[in-house]
């Protein structure tokens, strides 16, 4: 008899990656690879308590988008790539 494995246990490579970045307006967007899961969030501490959470404490599946990110739960997601000037240093690369 074959044994499945618990989906607990399923390999990170599997897991998903979530986006964080800001949007047009300035709020901070989180968005998974999938675009199941996702919101806005009023600052970049909040989106990444959520995105941790979401992810069972995993900072290397979060990914710090240097450009504009928008919320898209419906399709593909949409990321601006900014000039160099205008994007936000503080926040590119980081993810905890």
């Amino acid at each position: 008899m074959k044994r499945q494995e618990p989906s607990s246990t399923v390999s990170h490579s599997k897991s998903p990656l979530f986006f964080i970045g800001k949007n047009s307006r300035g709020n901070w967007v989180v968005q998974d690879q999938h675009h199941l899961c996702g919101g806005l969030f009023i600052d970049r501490t909040a989106a990444l308590r959520f995105a941790l959470f979401e992810i069972g404490n995993r900072p290397r599946a979060v990914v710090m988008v240097p450009g504009v990110l928008e919320l898209d739960l419906n399709g593909s997601p949409s990321v601006v790539h900014l000039p160099e000037t205008q994007t936000d240093a503080s926040c590119a690369g980081q993810a905890a």
